[in-house]
């Protein structure tokens, strides 16, 4: 456990599409994506997790707290959390954030050429990671941690007791499975990799599928529907089609 100073150390802003950045675009409204802001108080440093829609204004408020923008973390390759088009609009995303802040973007090494297709950014421009690689933003440690399911290279990241899931888990329910390059079964994986966390330890999704927009995985595994299934056929016949 961090003492207070530790803690107080840690920047993190969770900040919702459509309310807190991109302001009036109906497709983030509609969206309801969460981008998140993590770095180090001291060193004033922070990297953005999967800043789509609107990438000045992510830029704009972090550097509104005293705060450089030093990388990306990006949980899997999907336009509404990396740019590209979606639905036949073009979302902004990292290829937009490049032009701004010449900046690592952290990827799983599953999801690299697959977030160069999407988002329109070269091989040079990201870091491929390894499972349980660390990301060390100024004196604090972010871990990587692989969740296959959604997509081949999701990711989810742990920080401070804190765990960023991007479409892994939401507070109810969880990513898709029957998209290109998704697979239930690493989705059943995936999600026992995450219910054996602490229990107090905090989730924060990547959209806002429910009322509250955080709750400790205590709540979450006792209370959302695809841990009811207690094995991988049971899941597969709920969640596999």
């Amino acid at each position: 456990m961090k003492d207070g100073a530790d803690r107080e150390r840690v920047y993190f802003r969770q900040l919702l599409s459509g309310r807190d950045f991109a302001v009036g675009d109906p497709i983030a409204t509609q969206m309801v994506n969460f981008a998140y802001a993590i770095g180090d108080r001291d060193s004033r440093q922070c990297v953005l997790v999967d800043p789509a829609y609107a990438v000045d204004d992510l830029v704009d408020i972090v550097e509104a707290d005293g705060m450089d923008v030093v990388g990306v973390l990006a949980t899997h390759y999907h336009p509404d959390h990396v740019g590209g088009s979606m639905m036949g609009h073009d979302i902004d995303g990292v290829a937009r954030l490049l032009e701004r802040v010449q900046c690592p973007i952290h990827v799983q090494a599953d999801e690299a050429p697959w977030v160069q297709r999407t988002a329109g950014v070269g091989e040079a421009d990201l870091v491929a990671h390894e499972p349980g690689d660390v990301v060390t933003v100024g004196g604090v440690d972010i871990t990587l941690v692989h969740t296959p399911g959604h997509t081949p290279g999701s990711q989810c990241f742990l920080v401070d007791g804190r765990l960023v899931a991007g479409d892994t888990l939401f507070l109810e329910g969880c990513g898709r499975t029957d998209l290109p390059g998704a697979d239930a079964s690493a989705m059943f994986d995936s999600l026992r990799t995450l219910a054996e966390l602490p229990a107090t330890t905090v989730l924060f999704p990547g959209h806002r599928y429910s009322l509250a927009s955080s709750a400790t995985m205590d709540a979450v595994t006792s209370q959302n529907y695809v841990f009811k299934p207690e094995t991988k056929a049971q899941w597969l016949s709920m969640f596999a089609g």
